[in-house]
């Protein structure tokens, strides 16, 4: 008996349509499921769990609960916990509102606090505001600091303004400085440049040395020089060279290219040879073709 051509298009068309939902269908990999449960992801299937890994997942469960609790997130369902889990997460947000408090960071809920707890916080935010005060960093009110205070912050900024004086940076204001202090800043400055002009460094002012430390620094300069030629660096000038020095890099030199010529290793110019080094040694070959 032949099927009607209508009935076999409409069966074929269902087979195609369900299909795919039966390819999706197939089994998922179990330890890709158990990880989405535990982690609370949306493609868990609890369907396909096993006795042991539903306990597993409500053990993972309860602890995200407990994390979300922990760190205040919306999640967190307070009756979920256990009365343990419940006083632990109420001492650590208490002792994380006080810690706050003192150091003024995050949020502070001040009617919370006990009196002691009260006053430390007071202590602790005026320290900080003398703090901010002193360094020039942060809100500073002077206007609430006592006059020793003021005094001591006054000392700490001086003190600060002649350290920077002396090491060249920051905020240095010469007008402000003692007899004394001006006689150390420029020692400072001068030795200063003395080390700079030594060791070829920007901020070198020649015009500003002594005979004696421009002579200092000259023979500092050539004896780095000697070694940079010596050690074959690009830094080398050899318009800097003594007769003495070039006389001796000549001899090294002279030395390093017979080496070479005698041992067929490294750089070699036969032409630089005397007539007994070169009959000393062996014609030269020529690779084969």
């Amino acid at each position: 008996m032949k099927v009607p051509v209508s009935r076999s298009l409409l069966a074929c068309a269902a087979l195609l349509i369900g299909l795919p939902a039966l390819l999706c269908a197939g089994t998922p990999d179990p330890a890709a499921n158990l990880l989405a449960c535990k982690k609370g992801w949306p493609a868990c299937d609890t369907r396909q769990l096993t006795l042991s890994e539903t306990s597993e997942v409500a053990v993972a469960a309860h602890a995200r609960n407990v994390w979300d609790c922990r760190n205040g997130l919306s999640a967190c369902d307070l009756s979920r916990l256990t009365e343990p889990e419940a006083i632990a997460l109420a001492v650590a947000l208490y002792d994380r509102n006080v810690s706050n408090c003192r150091g003024g960071l995050g949020s502070c809920d001040r009617s919370r606090l006990t009196e002691s707890e009260s006053r430390e916080v007071a202590l602790a935010e005026r320290k900080r505001l003398i703090s901010d005060c002193t360094v020039g960093i942060g809100p500073c009110d002077a206007s609430t600091l006592t006059d020793p205070e003021l005094a001591a912050i006054a000392l700490v900024k001086r003190q600060r303004m002649v350290s920077d004086c002396r090491s060249g940076g920051g905020r240095c204001d010469h007008a402000l400085l003692s007899e004394a202090e001006t006689g150390e800043v420029a020692l400072a400055e001068r030795q200063r440049n003395v080390s700079q002009c030594t060791n070829g460094w920007d901020g070198c002012d020649r015009s500003k040395l002594s005979e004696g430390d421009a002579a200092a620094v000259d023979l500092a300069v050539r004896g780095r020089n000697m070694s940079d030629c010596a050690e074959g660096r690009d830094s080398c000038d050899y318009s800097l060279l003594s007769r003495s020095q070039a006389e001796t890099l000549r001899a090294a030199e002279r030395a390093r290219n017979h080496k070479a010529c005698l041992s067929g290793q490294g750089y070699c110019d036969r032409s630089r040879l005397t007539p007994a080094e070169a009959a000393a040694i062996a014609p030269e070959r020529k690779p084969a073709r």
